[in-house]
């Protein structure tokens, strides 16, 4: 992650100038995934269609993984447990060597490479699955394996790499070899389109001149390899391995954050760096796409994450709302903590079911999951992080109080202050919510853009827009009608007994939905992609309704599994409950809103209309 430029040693060159909003906009479009091969549930409810076979039966894993998985699982369990001291990492803000020794050991940093080139080879489920008992434990171990792992150098190579380039660098990653993501830059997060950092093919054509400082680079203090993203050609972004003991890569300093407090993250600075042109990814010009499709696997590790930081809270919860007596009975059982329990419980479960939901289906295949990984690291990391909220509430002065402190006075150290600051950054890893929501929105208006998008066009001519309309009059004759009935009725998803209900529900608000985005785009033309506030509602009633599905679903499974089990459906049918009626108040929320009022607001206090708001505290002249 990323800032400006040195070309020469010792020769400072400004900035590359923010690109305009045009630019930007062409860029992230370019870096799209164009078509949809491959079916997705989130899509088609988007579009008006609950179609419940793509997810139920609920996916199982291959029991042969779970099998090959289970001793490194087990063995992991017992390292962190005996190993691992999070408030000493927390308190020193250094994983020990003795720890990352004994993660590469295990072979920790390998465990999706394949076993051809020495890593475990297990499969995504397994590799979430094992992510979630170290988060479970510290959240710095988290960033450590994940950055290596998720984003670093292993999986683009998997996914692009030349067989020379696999051979050369996996082998050497299965054993331990730290790797890390470098895209960000000090004017450059979410919108690559400003990327100031450069690579100039030499004349000979045989490798390349890297010049560029990185920001935000989480394991770049550690890493011995690197991929690094920077322009080329013009408004190309490609992405290139580079190790950490080549001429000209300096670590500039490490950072430090809020949480994460072992985190290695720092700011790198590439200059006049020689990158054999072997070691370009992919591609000249297919970065930014090959930064994209990584992620779509690479988020899920954050929502199995903030499934394994929700059962800690439950954990903590269960035993102290038990134990703590007040008024005359258990905390837990005055409705006011009771309520945030269930809760806290039901929403646990849903989370699981939707980050499983899309772990399994990425290992299985045959499907397109670049909305369901979106929408499951949104949703899990908002419901988590007021998980973690409701836990330190609970808990009290005992929440806010450091572990440390706890153990002191001789109470069990819950590190309930502690894995809030860690938490607090899932909710912008790898795409912030306000990004997450623009990108799924972008993606749920896809069919309406290549049906009528040279409507809306200013670039398109007269004779496209005619086309264009011609081919929208076929498209929306049928498909909008088709939004008004209800094929289920109110008699589908009996097999799911009494959560069929839930699924009815589903149906309904899939069309609804389908709806509703077809009459924002009526409403509000070009416009729509300005309101954002709006969009953002339609997303996360998507994300609620994917829940509920994945719930419902889930809890089928596991019922026939265990027809004697209770657990499952209960937790399904309030978490169902509580969606629905989230749902339906984002869905009045469309057209009943202050957005306008309230973009005016900022708009007045951006431009000083409001100073008098700040009188009486100390000014800081530094920010006049």
């Amino acid at each position: 992650m990323t800032n400006v430029l040195s070309p020469e040693p010792g020769t400072a060159r400004p900035a590359t100038p923010l690109a305009t909003e045009k630019e930007a906009r062409e860029v992230a479009e370019a870096a799209r995934e164009q078509h949809w091969e491959q079916p997705s549930f989130v899509r088609e409810l988007f579009e008006g269609n609950l179609r419940m076979e793509l997810i139920h039966p609920y996916p199982q894993p291959d029991p042969a993984d779970v099998e090959r998985a289970r001793p490194f699982m087990e063995k992991l369990e017992a390292f962190l447990r005996d190993n691992v001291d999070s408030d000493l990492i927390d308190r020193e803000r250094k994983i020990p060597a003795h720890v990352i020794q004994g993660l590469k050991d295990l072979g920790a940093f390998g465990i999706k490479i394949p076993t051809e080139y020495g890593g475990l080879g297990l499969s995504q489920l397994m590799y979430t699955k094992a992510i979630g008992l170290v988060t479970s434990q510290d959240g710095s171990l988290t960033a450590l394996l994940s950055a290596a792992q998720s984003i670093g150098v292993p999986t683009p190579l998997k996914l692009f790499g030349t067989p020379e380039q696999k051979k050369k660098y996996l082998p050497r990653l299965a054993k331990g070899a730290i790797s890390a993501f470098a895209l960000t830059e000090a004017n450059v997060g979410s919108d690559p389109a400003g990327l100031a950092t450069h690579a100039e093919l030499s004349a000979d054509g045989t490798h390349y001149i890297l010049n560029g400082e990185k920001l935000w680079c989480t394991n770049g203090t550690v890493a011995e390899l690197y991929v690094v993203m920077a322009r080329t050609s013009g408004k190309k972004i490609t992405a290139f391995v580079v190790e950490r003991d080549w001429p000209g890569v300096e670590v500039v300093h490490r950072l430090h954050f809020m949480g994460l407090k072992g985190i290695e993250n720092g700011v790198i600075r590439f200059t006049n760096v020689k990158v054999p042109v072997e070691n370009v990814i992919w591609g000249e010009g297919k970065g930014l796409k090959l930064a994209l499709i990584t992620l779509n696997t690479g988020r899920l590790t954050l929502p199995a994450s903030c499934v394994a930081g929700a059962k800690r809270c439950l954990e903590i919860v269960r035993a102290w709302t038990n134990e703590r007596v007040q008024w005359g009975q258990a905390v837990g059982k005055h409705d006011a903590i009771a309520q945030k329990l269930g809760r806290m419980a039901a929403e646990t479960f849903a989370m699981e079911a939707v980050s499983d939901l899309a772990s399994l289906m990425a290992d299985q295949g045959g499907r397109d999951i670049r909305l369901e990984a979106a929408i499951a690291k949104m949703w899990n990391t908002e419901l988590g992080w007021r998980i973690i909220d409701d836990t330190l509430q609970i808990k009290g002065g005992r929440g806010y109080e450091t572990a440390d402190s706890l153990r002191l006075r001789g109470e069990r150290p819950d590190p309930v202050e502690r894995m809030m600051r860690d938490f607090r950054i899932n909710l912008i890893f790898e795409g912030s919510s306000e990004i997450m929501r623009l990108f799924i929105a972008r993606e749920a208006v896809d069919t309406h853009l290549k049906v009528a998008g040279a409507l809306i066009d200013p670039k398109s001519t007269g004779s496209q827009k005619f086309q264009a309309l011609l081919k929208s009059a076929g498209f929306y004759g049928l498909w909008y009608p088709k939004l008004w009935i209800p094929f289920k009725g109110w008699f589908g998803y009996g097999g799911f007994g009494p959560l069929g209900r839930h699924l009815r529900f589903v149906e309904r608000s899939s069309r609804r939905l389908a709806r509703t985005l077809f009459h924002c785009m009526v409403r509000f033309g070009p416009k729509l992609e300005k309101r954002q506030a709006v969009l953002g509602r339609l997303v996360e009633i998507g994300a609620e309704l994917l829940a509920i599905s994945a719930a419902c679903s889930r809890a089928q499974a596991m019922l026939k599994e265990n027809p004697t089990q209770t657990g499952p459906r209960e937790l399904a049918d309030v978490f169902s409950r509580q969606a629905r009626r989230r749902v339906e108040q984002k869905f009045r929320e469309v057209w009943a809103n202050d957005d306008v009022a309230t973009y005016q607001t900022a708009r007045h206090f951006l431009d000083d209309h409001f100073l008098w708001l700040e009188a009486g505290m100390v000014r800081d002249d530094s920010r006049a």
